[in-house]
């Protein structure tokens, strides 16, 4: 691309998860026009001409060489795509998202779809604060003030606040903010097959669980009562080995970390399948352990029905796995549900896959995607 546009955009949001509306144009933006290089803060300010929730705003930059209305067609159908319906009138209203061309590098444009410079941008301080963050010293080519001055000259009287939130230019950023996912869930809901993926897709380095030759776990299968304990501390105590050696190597070509499970499993399962004194044991060991070991950023729990469960465990036919009966995969489930119940601390995602199939589907997968994107977006640093 020779020469590409710099291009000024200001993005707004009044309706549902602000935040998120905004980050999801950010992210649209990219994909179907151009990469963006820069976003300002977002700042928070009352609705402008008409009477609704406040907005949240920003502005960002993007270089193209595309053609201006073009540009423009793009950025409505990404507002569409994202629920904002446009009014026949040209009254203000509340709306999920709002995308303006600010600037066009220096162009001049006044046609009957799109005039540029935007003619309102002087007026508006909830645009030139932002704008000013990423341009200051950018001049409105016909009234030849940069940002800094138009915001003095401005007689907008409204308070614009700048916020703590922040926005990212590619999803993969915005997770590595959380620095590590765990993916949890039941035997066979998937845990591996989406934290691969997402390893694959967004450069995290990949944490898996090893633990298919453990010697008590036929065993287990076969007399639940004799093994469950032995298993379970021998469970642990390859957790924790291997959890604390491939979380305390970090990875400098990636962004962040993804398991396909998180340390606490082993409670969970430890008080489906152990006697009460045993129990109680387990737990004094588990929690000397677990006061050591790196907590997750998010954690997604999997929500996947029995049913489901058993076909899964089926199709990937594992002989010691063959004979779990449905009630054990119904108290692990619900051993999960009470964990997250009981910690509120903990930034947890619950995805319900009872009727998605995320391998085989990418529309699910992308769902998934979503969700935890989504979830991110309200995670503060």
């Amino acid at each position: 691309m020779n020469n590409p546009k710099i291009i000024y955009l200001s993005l707004g949001s009044n309706l549902g998860n602000k935040l998120y509306n905004l980050q999801s144009a950010i992210f649209k933006i990219s994909e179907n026009i151009s990469a963006v290089t820069a976003i300002s803060h977002v700042y928070e300010s009352p609705s402008w001409g008409f009477e609704s929730e406040d907005f949240f705003n920003c502005c960002l930059t993007i270089q193209s060489n595309m053609e201006p209305e073009l540009v423009l067609q793009k950025i409505h159908a990404i507002e569409k795509k994202l629920g904002r319906v446009r009014e026949v009138s040209d009254g203000y209203a509340a709306r999920s998202i709002d995308i303006d061309i600010l600037y066009y590098d220096y162009d001049i444009i006044n046609t009957s779809t799109l005039t540029l410079p935007h003619p309102s941008l002087q007026d508006r301080k909830f645009v030139l604060k932002p704008l000013s963050d990423i341009a200051p010293q950018f001049y409105h080519p016909i009234f030849n003030k940069d940002t800094r001055n138009m915001i003095q000259m401005c007689r907008d009287k409204s308070t614009v606040t700048k916020t703590t939130l922040k926005l990212y230019k590619t999803r993969e950023l915005l997770l590595s903010k959380l620095n590590f996912i765990a993916i949890e869930g039941n035997i066979g809901a998937g845990k591996t097959t989406l934290a691969s993926r997402i390893s694959d897709d967004f450069n995290a380095k990949l944490i898996l669980e090893r633990f298919a030759d453990n010697p008590f776990l036929p065993k287990f299968y076969e007399d639940q009562a004799r093994y469950a304990f032995p298993l379970e501390m021998s469970f642990l105590a390859e957790r924790y080995q291997q959890f604390t050696d491939d979380t305390s190597q970090f990875d400098l070509f990636k962004s962040f970390m993804v398991s396909d499970y998180d340390i606490f499993k082993s409670l969970i399962f430890a008080k489906v399948t152990l006697q009460e004194e045993e129990f109680k044991l387990y737990r004094k060991v588990f929690n000397f352990m677990h006061k050591e070991v790196k907590k997750p950023g998010l954690y997604v729990y999997l929500y996947q029905n029995t049913e489901r469960l058993l076909e899964n465990i089926k199709k990937r036919d594992r002989d010691y796995e063959q004979n779990i009966p449905p009630d054990y995969l119904e108290k692990i489930n619900r051993g999960y549900l009470d964990f997250i119940k009981s910690a509120p601390d903990h930034n947890t995602l619950i995805v319900d896959i009872s009727e998605l199939d995320f391998v085989e589907k990418e529309k699910d997968y992308n769902f998934i995607v979503d969700q935890i994107i989504e979830y991110s977006v309200g995670i503060k640093n």
